[in-house]
């Protein structure tokens, strides 16, 4: 079929995630490479979103391609119950990367799997049933992962496919604080507030965090908050839980967004550049003292495709990748880079009332008015299927040929990091550009 039977055919016979169906009109993706993709008219777009903070290592790269091609003709497919050479190389490779001893694996395919996972294991080591979150947190969309997710998504299904026992702490939001207070003044209330909620609620198994959190505005957590939850977590017998499915694989400048903070959680999961975004993988790693629990326990967990050969194998390459293109530490220069052209932007743009990042992590967040902080948009806009204005901006940079990821009232810029210098300055100029939308909706005197 030709490029416009096939755009219509997927819009006319497919689910499309988190909005109502009426109004999607796809652009058809042809092909892709590097730090950009084209579509079915032969148009270019520089993919400032790495498609959804997963093609860490750009489009097209050849050692991963290679290495699904040589497993498929190998061995496509195990069962979970048997032992393949791309499972022991994927584990001795994950051994020299991933903090401290969670050298324990449950492989999935995806980092909602990951963490439905991670949630029962620690519910099924420690007995208990609750689970402290935080508020502005996503998860999954799993019926456990979805419980712990704190942000609008979880509202439409919210006791139709809800598991019972989360409780949301606040967060580690500077810029929008909880309690009103201000750094380091604040003594980070927002942390001594976990250690009250612990005690108060009893049977809690884990705590989750996203170390920086992702979707929900790339929120920067001051130095002291993860070390302050490692220490309230351990003191309590309480699993911490890192969701590094965003922050994983050198996007903020080290193989995870713990290692930033000197934290060892008891349970990592991970997805997305964990492959490079090329086959669906997703990770749950455990502590020995977790996976002891289960040496004659009954381990109450699977899929069809654990382990799945096909998946794995390019995740090894994957790993070599990211050592020999030295992405890790061109991730921390470049993203020191991102974020001083960001906040230079910042100044010239009244709508523009934050900017935060770590790595090539970014986010900014665009307001109506400066002095109060109030948002252009709300939750309740994007559940109501709304028009948001950072869609407005997102449609005018797409119309420039760059593609940044919008949510409620942020941007989020996390282009691969193979991504040039070049292409980061367009990039940061289509914005530039795109802002001028947004600033024409600024609240009458409010740009200081």
């Amino acid at each position: 079929m030709d490029a416009e039977e096939a755009r219509q055919l997927v819009r006319a016979t497919n689910f499309v995630t988190w909005r109502a169906q009426a109004g999607w009109d796809p652009v058809l993706v042809e092909r892709a490479e590097g730090s950009t993709f084209w579509d079915s008219s032969g148009r270019a777009y520089l993919d400032m979103a790495s498609q959804l903070i997963a093609t860490n290592l750009g489009h097209g790269n050849a050692a991963v391609i290679q290495a699904i091609v040589d497993q498929a003709r190998q061995l496509a497919y195990a069962g979970p119950s048997f032992a393949t050479h791309a499972r022991a190389d994927l584990s001795r490779a994950l051994n020299e990367v991933v903090p401290g001893d969670l050298h324990h694996y449950f492989f999935s395919t995806s980092g909602t799997e990951a963490n439905e996972a991670a949630l029962k294991i620690a519910r099924m080591t420690t007995g208990r049933p609750k689970v402290l979150s935080r508020r502005r947190s996503y998860h999954g969309s799993t019926a456990a992962s979805i419980s712990v997710t704190g942000d609008f998504r979880r509202q439409p299904v919210d006791g139709l496919d809800t598991v019972p026992g989360t409780v949301f702490a606040p967060d580690c939001y500077c810029y929008r604080c909880p309690f009103g207070l201000t750094y380091p003044s604040c003594n980070v209330a927002c942390a001594a507030q976990v250690e009250d909620q612990i005690r108060h609620e009893g049977n809690v198994a884990a705590m989750i965090v996203e170390p920086i959190v992702g979707t929900n505005g790339v929120i920067v957590p001051v130095p002291e908050y993860l070390p302050m939850i490692r220490e309230i977590t351990r003191r309590h017998g309480v699993l911490l839980i890192a969701d590094e499915v965003m922050t994983g694989w050198g996007r903020t400048g080290e193989w995870f967004a713990v290692d930033h903070y000197g934290v060892v959680p008891d349970i990592l999961t991970t997805a997305k550049g964990i492959s490079g975004g090329y086959v669906p993988l997703g990770l749950t790693a455990t502590s020995g003292a977790i996976r002891a629990t289960f040496e004659d326990r009954y381990f109450a967990h699977g899929h069809t495709y654990e382990a799945h050969p096909l998946i794995l194998a390019p995740a090894v390459a994957a790993i070599a990748e990211y050592r020999r293109l030295g992405l890790l530490q061109k991730s921390k220069t470049d993203g020191q880079y991102l974020l001083h052209r960001l906040r230079e932007m910042a100044e010239r743009h009244p709508s523009v009332g934050d900017v935060r990042g770590l790595g090539l992590f970014a986010a900014v967040e665009l307001v109506r008015d400066r002095a109060t902080k109030e948002p252009f948009n709300t939750p309740e806009d994007k559940l109501a299927g709304r028009r948001t204005v950072v869609e407005e901006v997102q449609r005018a940079m797409m119309a420039d040929g760059v593609y940044a990821f919008a949510w409620v009232s942020h941007l989020i810029l996390a282009p691969p990091l193979i991504i040039t210098r070049e292409e980061l300055d367009r990039g940061i100029d289509a914005l530039d550009r795109g802002l001028t939308i947004a600033d024409a909706q600024v609240r009458s005197g409010s740009s200081g």
